[in-house]
């Protein structure tokens, strides 16, 4: 029987969870929502060797950057097949060029990410770098209806994004096609503003888009300070190419028209 163990049952790893149970493999996780507590070292280690399939979404460690499933069970990895979901924020800004698997991963903000991915990389997992990510209870809408939307005046600012559910089916394919280990970017196909996508909520929910700001006037968390740093567009086609994937969201247009639809 498949087995799949789970570090860090977030949002994202929580769909992929619900996914697999459906398609009748045993889950087991830590997290909010799993069913093993993460101090319990032993339980942990007794699940993992069971496991045919290890999946880890835990970022790294706030303070030191060490990845800390690598860091306390790498040793116990033994033929397992390895998934790990990382960040296209590894490759850092591109002044809104576009950027695949084979561009640089060391120069940006987020070092301690790079690090961490490329230690995966090492381990033989196959490594998800995804980007903004959006979904059922988690979107423009939110924000929208939260009063947390901006719209930020920086022509010629892109991004990407990709709806939860695209990466649930991205990892599947990873899995259902024997994929190599290596790193794959899940992303829609269109990057575009954070502006266009609030304003096509903003149409959706009849209501009219924020102003548009500047940085200054939008007083912004450090954190979205740095959001608005990195500017570049992540190329999917490998992971078309390899896994057979196509987005079922090509853009954020299909991907809020689907979480606006009426259940």
């Amino acid at each position: 029987m498949a087995r799949l163990f789970i570090f860090g049952l977030g949002y994202t790893a929580g769909r992929f969870a619900q996914e697999m149970r459906g398609r009748g493999w045993q889950v087991d996780a830590t997290g909010s929502a799993g069913n093993i507590d993460w101090m319990d070292a032993v339980s942990v280690v007794e699940h993992l060797e069971r496991a045919t399939h290890v999946l880890s979404s835990v970022p790294p460690d706030r303070d030191d950057g060490v990845d800390p499933v690598l860091d306390f069970y790498d040793d116990i990895f033994d033929g397992q097949w390895l998934g790990y979901l990382s960040s296209t924020g590894v490759y850092g800004d591109a002044d809104g060029a576009w950027v695949d698997e084979s561009s640089p991963t060391d120069g940006g903000r987020r070092s301690a990410r790079a690090e961490c991915d490329a230690c995966w990389l090492e381990a033989g997992a196959r490594v998800f770098r995804l980007p903004g990510i959006y979904g059922p209870s988690r979107s423009a809408f939110e924000r929208v209806e939260s009063g947390k939307a901006h719209r930020i005046d920086l022509p010629g600012q892109v991004f990407s994004r990709v709806h939860v559910d695209d990466i649930v089916a991205g990892v599947v394919a990873a899995i259902e096609s024997g994929a190599p280990q290596g790193a794959y970017n899940l992303a829609d196909d269109l990057p575009t503003s954070q502006n266009a996508v609030i304003e096509e909520a903003c149409r959706l929910m009849g209501v009219s888009p924020p102003p548009l700001q500047t940085i200054e006037e939008a007083d912004l968390s450090p954190m979205a300070r740095g959001f608005y740093a990195e500017n570049r567009r992540v190329a999917n086609g490998k992971a078309k190419r390899v896994l057979d994937w196509e987005p079922r969201y090509p853009t954020y247009r299909e991907g809020l028209a689907a979480i606006r639809a009426p259940a």
